[in-house]
């Protein structure tokens, strides 16, 4: 009975251990490179949503845009919104994000629950931040942002050129009705 309830302890250190070195496990696809430099007070605003690989939080989901602003120096508040026409209702998600090392890197860890965070990576940006090309943890995440609810064909064609490099299937995007 002493060594179940050992047993018992120790496992439980163990997966609070497991779960505490994932909620700050972020990273990047391979071969996907951060843009550098870059200027996080200039990426803030509205975004909307051209594309996206589809996943179970935005499923069904149009007029999708995204709102980032600071909170304080080292974390930005980032808001979610979509409209699901199924369910006729708005639905919004707020979280966090944190440049994970360099300031000067496009590189960031975003959290919608609690401590648990995922890779955010701006790997393409126009000069003037219109346009972003943000990839998650792996080849499941590729978001197409706009300042716009449109986005010229050339940027498109670039962006897709780009991520079809890194492997990820572009004919899986689904397109956001804005």
């Amino acid at each position: 009975m002493k060594y179940k309830i050992l047993f018992a302890g120790i496992a439980g250190i163990a997966v609070a251990a497991f779960c505490l070195s994932m909620s700050s496990c972020v990273s990047i696809p391979k071969g996907a490179r951060a843009v550098r430099p870059f200027k996080k007070y200039k990426y803030l605003g509205t975004r909307y949503e051209i594309a996206r690989m589809d996943f179970k939080f935005e499923r069904d989901l149009e007029k999708v845009t995204a709102n980032y602003s600071l909170k304080d120096d080292d974390v930005i508040k980032v808001v979610n919104r979509g409209y699901n026409p199924k369910k006729g209702e708005w639905k919004e998600s707020i979280g966090k994000a944190k440049l994970v090392g360099d300031s000067t890197e496009a590189r960031l860890k975003v959290s919608f629950f609690g401590p648990f965070y995922a890779g955010y990576n701006v790997i393409a940006i126009d000069p003037d931040y219109q346009y972003a090309l943000v990839a998650g943890n792996n080849l499941k995440y590729l978001w197409l942002l706009s300042r716009d609810k449109t986005m010229p064909k050339p940027v498109i064609d670039q962006y897709l050129k780009k991520a079809a490099a890194l492997g990820y299937n572009v004919q899986d995007l689904v397109w956001t009705r804005q």
